[in-house]
């Protein structure tokens, strides 16, 4: 008969092989931090998911909905997400500490993985409103995207530059895409403004409800804002009853992601991320303006030492 004491010996000895076939298994975890199911970001991080899952040996993923770029940035500099998809102009306020934008500190987690492809800014009106100018917009009734999003910094940064501010409108609402197209489509809201890429589901959805009309935003705005704004044009037929080409201001969006996560998981998500690409486009085709030669453009935070090994591989680096 075992003594109690080599009985002991044996669970104990037979306990760590378990511990240590677990550790062996234990897979990595991403999770995907996106926006509003209405918007760009989330079928695109819905698809990126399903790329890390695939190709990514041993890990698991899962796509969160969240309030976009502020809220993704703040939960990346805590650790609750491991990439997320922002804005450039809230990457960069992050990563400064604006507190007016979000960022009561410096976010100095955060790290990047790229930059992928430009938001547009796309503000759009009820036809039937007589809205066709920014100044039009005067007393009409305006959503200005949800509180503090990449959407609302973008608004404020616009309107401000045309020298009008929130208190200009008849009523200012601070709803997500969807929401804001819901109450246009009841006649309660006059107009939206929407930071998100060409053919965004919510757009193309009130355009096949309702006329619209694509509101100008002058070049010369861009100009005055100056980087990360850029002068840019939204294309002819984009959405329902659009016949003519539309100016407007663009800003790159950027994945990033934060400096605990290990560098090979940050560079499985970078490698995994370019090659795919067409993959990704069938999520949705703001992903066929991600390109690798353009992956670094303005990057506003330092880049994940994963990223950075990838782009050195592939020569964007030396």
């Amino acid at each position: 008969m075992l003594s109690l004491k080599t009985a002991l010996r044996g669970t104990l000895v037979a306990s760590c092989v378990i511990v240590g076939a677990t550790g062996a298994q234990a897979q990595n975890f991403i999770n995907v931090l996106t926006g509003g199911t209405s918007g760009v970001y989330y079928p695109l991080g819905v698809g990126l998911s399903n790329i890390y899952a695939e190709k990514i040996e041993g890990v698991r993923t899962q796509v969160q909905s969240t309030k976009a770029s502020v809220e993704n940035l703040n939960l990346l500099q805590s650790g609750r997400g491991e990439i997320g998809f922002a804005l450039g102009d809230s990457v960069a306020a992050a990563w400064a500490g604006d507190a007016e934008a979000g960022f009561p500190e410096k976010l100095d987690q955060l790290r990047g993985i790229a930059a992928i492809y430009p938001n547009f800014i796309q503000l759009v009106a009820l036809e039937e409103s007589g809205v066709s100018t920014l100044a039009d917009l005067a007393g009409k009734g305006v959503s200005v995207g949800a509180p503090a999003s990449g959407t609302e910094l973008n608004a404020r940064a616009i309107f401000g530059a045309a020298g009008m501010s929130y208190e200009d409108f008849g009523k200012t609402e601070y709803l997500p895409f969807a929401e804001s197209v819901e109450l246009m489509k009841n006649r309660q809201l006059d107009a939206t403004l929407q930071s998100a890429g060409l053919g965004v589901a919510s757009i193309r959805d009130l355009s096949s409800s309702v006329p619209i009309t694509v509101v100008e935003i002058p070049a010369a705005l861009a100009e005055s804002l100056g980087a990360p704004y850029q002068a840019a044009t939204i294309p002819a037929n984009t959405y329902d009853g659009q016949e003519t080409d539309v100016p407007t201001i663009a800003i790159s969006n950027y994945l990033v992601s934060h400096a605990e996560v290990s560098e090979e998981v940050a560079y499985q998500m970078t490698k995994q991320l370019f090659e795919n690409i067409e993959t990704l486009t069938a999520s949705h085709q703001a992903a066929a303006k991600i390109t690798l030669e353009h992956a670094l453009d303005g990057m506003p935070v330092p880049l994940h030492p994963g990223a950075e090994r990838y782009y050195r591989e592939m020569g964007i680096l030396k």
